[in-house]
């Protein structure tokens, strides 16, 4: 059964440090299966706080996700994350 790994940005607090994460968190998808749905393109606010991007990763079950997520790799890129901006991040579990 597929998984997401869905992450919203919420508050950007250092530039600088987001750029860091992306070219690590880019490296840190190598040796994962992930295909990504969604990447900080346009979004419309509906209800809630008012995002400033977000992201969807496919991965092929839940234990990819966190695979991936718990990756030596993504912990390193994680960590200029929360250097950069307040996220929201979780795993969702498909459907079928």
């Amino acid at each position: 059964m597929s998984a997401f790994v869905v992450l919203i940005r919420n508050n950007t607090k250092d530039q600088a440090e987001l750029d860091v994460y992306g070219a690590l968190a880019s490296q840190a998808r190598d040796g994962h299966n992930i295909t990504p749905l969604a990447f900080y393109g346009e979004l419309e606010r509906l209800e809630g706080q008012e995002p400033e991007g977000a992201v969807i990763l496919k991965f092929d079950d839940i234990d990819a996700a966190k695979r991936w997520y718990y990756s030596p790799e993504y912990q390193t890129a994680k960590a200029h994350r929360n250097l950069g901006a307040d996220y929201t991040v979780f795993i969702l579990d498909g459907v079928h």
